[in-house]
């Protein structure tokens, strides 16, 4: 089954690059009208000039800082605002910081979990309804193998993604026989620009996926009847998610301690 967005819009956030920009490209093929939302308003008309003009649908730009409530309050109005009932919305925007917790930015550590928890728990909160009403469509919040072990130096990202899986679990859970689902995608390592947040490919784990092969993953979980909550994307990846849940606890911190250079 080929899932079919005509109809319905699509909301990405962190759609100016990278997994967000690709996820939006492969939305826009199957139909859905797009909200597009990032900082950077050059880079997100520029997509949305080549998606209209490859696709034929209706793309509005957001520029907006997911950091503040008024950029999620933006967010919604937009998706709101569109032609056809919200059927998507994409978690993407998210970044990462790297190093000892103790020597961490304030502000920066208060972006991070603003971005990758505040906005994200909020827009699900602000746009669920209206996906209900439309009694089909997908939450696609984009957590990471970070999720499933805490990660010395990067504690405060490991920590926002594990919150993201659990969140997203338990809404697929709550969601059941409604239509919508709720899918936790978690990648690994990816070329994007998040390194480049980051500032080190340092504690990057495993081979570097594409945001095209992640993508892959996501819509192949989307074109099933019933989703899995949790999608890994690479199969070494989601062979090293299973084995923390196995693995003692202690022997997962220092093998995962030895590899960020906690």
């Amino acid at each position: 089954m080929t899932l079919d967005l005509h109809g319905s819009s699509a909301v990405v956030t962190g759609a100016s690059s990278g997994i967000g920009a690709v996820v939006a490209a492969r939305l826009a093929a199957r139909g859905a009208d797009l909200v597009l939302v990032a900082r950077r308003t050059d880079r997100l008309e520029e997509l949305a000039a080549r998606l209209r003009a490859e696709h034929g649908v209706a793309v509005d730009v957001v520029p907006a800082d997911l950091t503040t409530p008024d950029g999620v309050t933006e967010v919604v109005k937009a998706a709101r605002a569109a032609d056809r009932p919200v059927g998507t919305l994409v978690n993407n925007a998210g970044f990462g910081t790297h190093g000892p917790f103790v020597e961490e930015d304030p502000q920066r550590v208060d972006d991070e979990v603003a971005l990758n928890v505040t906005a994200l728990t909020n827009l699900t909160r602000a746009l669920l309804p209206d996906l209900l009403a439309h009694a089909s469509g997908a939450v696609v919040n984009v957590a990471s193998t970070a999720a499933f072990q805490p990660l010395p130096r990067m504690a405060v990202y490991g920590a926002t993604k594990a919150y993201v899986l659990s969140f997203t679990e338990a809404l697929s859970v709550e969601l059941r026989g409604t239509g919508v689902h709720a899918i936790a995608l978690c990648p690994g390592a990816t070329r994007t620009e998040f390194f480049d947040v980051v500032g080190s490919e340092e504690p990057a784990v495993g081979r570097f996926q594409t945001a095209d092969q992640v993508a892959d993953t996501l819509f192949r979980a989307l074109d099933r009847r019933r989703p899995r909550a949790t999608v890994v994307s690479g199969r070494a990846n989601a062979l090293a998610a299973a084995l923390v849940n196995v693995l003692p606890r202690r022997l997962v911190l220092a093998a995962v301690s030895r590899v960020t250079g906690g």
